[in-house]
């Protein structure tokens, strides 16, 4: 595919960051031997991973650092864990992964941050939709080939592992603490205020009901409290899902939502807006960019930057620009990362550089067929 040109930006570098191969033997197809019995015809070493839903952080050593899910099937499997990559040279070069979640069940979406004490925080969630309809009410049948999986966890496994969680590190990754729940979740987790205290606003069932709220942590990670929600207005608590928050350096805080009305052509992202910290929101409005999900930073000159995927031809990874603290967005400058060759894409997140360079990582597939891996765009604005 040829790489992007765009009005405003220009592209440095777009490569693969990681690609976990295939380790196992599986049964290539079956049939009967000489005695009537159900055999493999071959055994081959299965396909690449996939990998999905990054998010990657600058710590204040300077090291790069990005974790997804992986070790996956596919899209939807039991087998996800978190994994992290690490780059000391401005993503030039990149580690082996490494295991920091691999619960009983699938370990899905992955955010990481440095607090303002140091400590790395790592979120993510885990699901049961795997099993399909046998192990999870309404859940999809065509994953019920994985239900035998799902029968051999135990009741109370389940119930100890389902849900939304935080975990930290106090040493820079070396080790990490026991996982913390959270009462929701979102793809790229909290934020560190300049404060101290951590924000996360995300998606979860809050008095009993769907709600998008704000939590906040005053003790560095180590508990979680819902101090706010987000109004939705017109628009249904079921459309909205995946948002991220960023602190500008004013002190107002502005939320972006993915939505996904029954009109595709109007899965715009929608802004809400916080002065108080996160306790109350505006109301939700259309920022009139179409794809989903957003990350948002605001860079060194005060403009803001979201980031985003779009699953509609041309396919590819986004970003958007504002230059006056959201209230405006320079659609028609959009930026495009990197062409895809499938909707299976997305979840784009960025760090600024030390030289004013922007490093951005998402998932996609190297090409039509192949499993989905760890990718990355190095670009600058012009």
């Amino acid at each position: 595919m040829a790489a992007p040109v765009n009005s405003i930006a220009e592209i440095i570098e777009s490569k693969t960051i990681c690609i976990e191969p295939g380790l196992y033997l599986a049964d290539n197809g079956y049939e009967l031997d000489a005695n009537g019995h159900m055999v493999p015809k071959s055994r081959v070493v299965e396909p690449n991973r996939y990998l999905g839903w990054p998010t990657i952080v600058k710590t204040k050593q300077g090291r790069l650092m990005v974790v997804f899910s992986g070790d996956r099937d596919s899209h939807i499997c039991p087998y996800g864990k978190t994994h992290l990559i690490t780059s000391d040279d401005n993503g030039k070069t990149w580690s082996e992964p490494e295991t920091i979640n691999n619960t009983p069940l699938d370990d899905r979406d992955a955010g990481i941050i440095q607090t303002k004490k140091g400590t790395l925080v790592v979120s993510w969630f885990t699901s049961l939709v795997f099993a399909g309809k046998h192990a999870t009410k309404g859940g999809p049948p065509v994953f019920s080939k994985y239900a035998r999986i799902a029968e051999k966890i135990p009741a109370e496994t389940k119930k100890q592992w389902l849900g939304n969680w935080t975990r930290r590190s106090e040493d820079m990754g070396k080790t990490w603490l026991e996982p913390v729940r959270t009462t929701g979740t979102a793809p790229h987790g909290p934020i560190s205020l300049k404060n101290g205290d951590l924000l996360y606003v995300s998606t979860g069932f809050w008095e009993g009901k769907p709600s998008m709220i704000a939590e906040r942590s005053t003790d560095d990670g180590k508990s979680w409290k819902v101090i706010g929600r987000l109004p939705n207005n017109e628009y249904p608590t079921t459309t909205m899902s995946e948002p991220h928050v960023v602190e500008l350096s004013s002190g107002k805080l502005i939320a972006m939502i993915r939505n996904e009305p029954a009109d595709v052509s109007k899965k715009f992202l929608l802004q809400s807006e916080s002065t108080d910290g996160g306790k109350t929101w505006t109301g939700m409005k259309s920022t009139g960019i179409w794809g989903y999900p957003p990350h948002l930073i605001q860079l060194k000159n005060g403009w803001l930057l979201v980031a985003y995927g779009c699953r509609r031809v041309p396919y590819g990874e986004r970003v958007c620009i504002s230059k006056d603290e959201g209230k405006t967005w320079d659609i028609a400058n959009e930026i495009n990362l990197s062409n895809a060759p499938s909707p299976d894409l997305g979840y784009p997140a960025s760090v600024q550089l030390d030289d004013g360079s922007i490093y951005t990582v998402f998932y996609q597939a190297p090409k039509l067929g192949e499993p989905a891996c760890i990718m990355s765009t190095h670009w600058k604005l012009t």
